[in-house]
């Protein structure tokens, strides 16, 4: 075998191992654009949502401050930069939040803006998944589709409120077994228990809310084991993103002539990324459903994109 050709053996196989099939699939079906697209979209839909809750139920958080901080820390884990702890570096000052009004000309525009920005976000997150399976846009009639989007979207911000609950039980069961055992709460263990114990909230948190939208927003019949392959690795990913959230920020938003707008670059970077995992866990799905050879209805096809992949290796001669 020639130099030549013992190089191209090695390029096929390379291109035949999995991650470098979704990634390439990835980038065919144009996800860098589409993921900018959705963080642009996504920015504006959660400041409108963020308003629109503390407008309605702002005095009830108020009101019980251990809901409260679990709520704040939830949006901060799952969204750094985005409630300003008080250093002066977030987004949002959480004084102004308990001044919300829903009945006021800001309100009523606050929830117009959340929305238009909200049911666009899912409806070109719709399209974006579909786009990793190559599939067209859904046929379905656009007004069942936005009602649809509606009850996804309040159904979404009651998952979130249900997690900040329960944040606080797990937190105030972990005091509990701490106090029995007579560890002092103000040390380092009971600090990562806590801080672990938000992180797994978080992650089924996440894991639910990938499944449902890669399965029920898409509106593709994504058999159940692939589904939960896909949705485990997305989630574990936006995990990852979440425990190093803050550094990469940092990082990110340190060139001084950025320091003006350095809370926006950052929070328009984190939903890039966070909307970039998205689209790559469709990709994998997409990809293990051709390697499994089912397609979108769940039916056996005759052979498998792996299968192809495999005869493309050149063998030694």
């Amino acid at each position: 075998m020639t130099v030549r050709e013992r190089f191209a053996a090695v390029v096929a196989r390379v291109q035949a191992l999995k991650p470098v099939r979704v990634f390439d699939r990835y980038a065919r079906s144009r996800g860098p654009l589409l993921s900018a697209g959705l963080s642009y979209q996504a920015i504006f839909a959660v400041f409108g949502g963020i308003w629109v809750v503390f407008a309605i139920a702002g005095a009830v958080i108020a009101s019980r401050p251990t809901l409260q901080r679990a709520l704040f820390d939830l949006i901060e884990t799952s969204i750094p930069g985005l409630i300003d702890d008080g250093s002066g570096t977030g987004a949002i000052d959480v004084e102004n939040l308990f001044s919300a009004g829903i009945f006021g000309w800001t309100g009523v525009i606050a929830a117009g803006v959340l929305l238009f920005t909200a049911l666009g976000w899912l409806a070109s997150g719709r399209d974006a998944v579909r786009a990793m399976f190559g599939l067209p846009v859904a046929a379905t009639n656009p007004v069942l589709l936005k009602l649809k989007d509606l009850g996804l979207a309040v159904g979404f911000g009651l998952v979130i409120v249900v997690s900040a609950v329960l944040t606080v039980l797990a937190t105030s069961f972990l005091g509990g077994v701490f106090d029995w055992l007579g560890v002092d709460q103000r040390s380092d263990a009971p600090a990562l228990a806590i801080r672990a114990a938000v992180l797994l909230i978080v992650l089924g948190l996440d894991t639910l809310v990938l499944g449902t939208f890669y399965r029920v927003v898409s509106g593709i019949a994504i058999p159940f084991r692939l589904l939960a392959q896909g949705t485990l690795l997305a989630a574990l990913a936006l995990g990852v993103l979440k425990v190093l959230g803050t550094s990469l920020l940092g990082g990110a938003t340190s060139n001084p002539l950025l320091a003006s707008f350095a809370v926006i670059i950052g929070l328009l970077l984190w939903f890039n990324l966070v909307c970039q995992v998205i689209l790559i866990g469709a990709a994998w799905i997409a990809v293990s459903a051709d390697d499994a050879g089912v397609d979108l209805t769940g039916k056996k096809k005759r052979g498998t994109a792996k299968q192809s992949a495999a005869k493309a290796v050149v063998a030694p001669q």
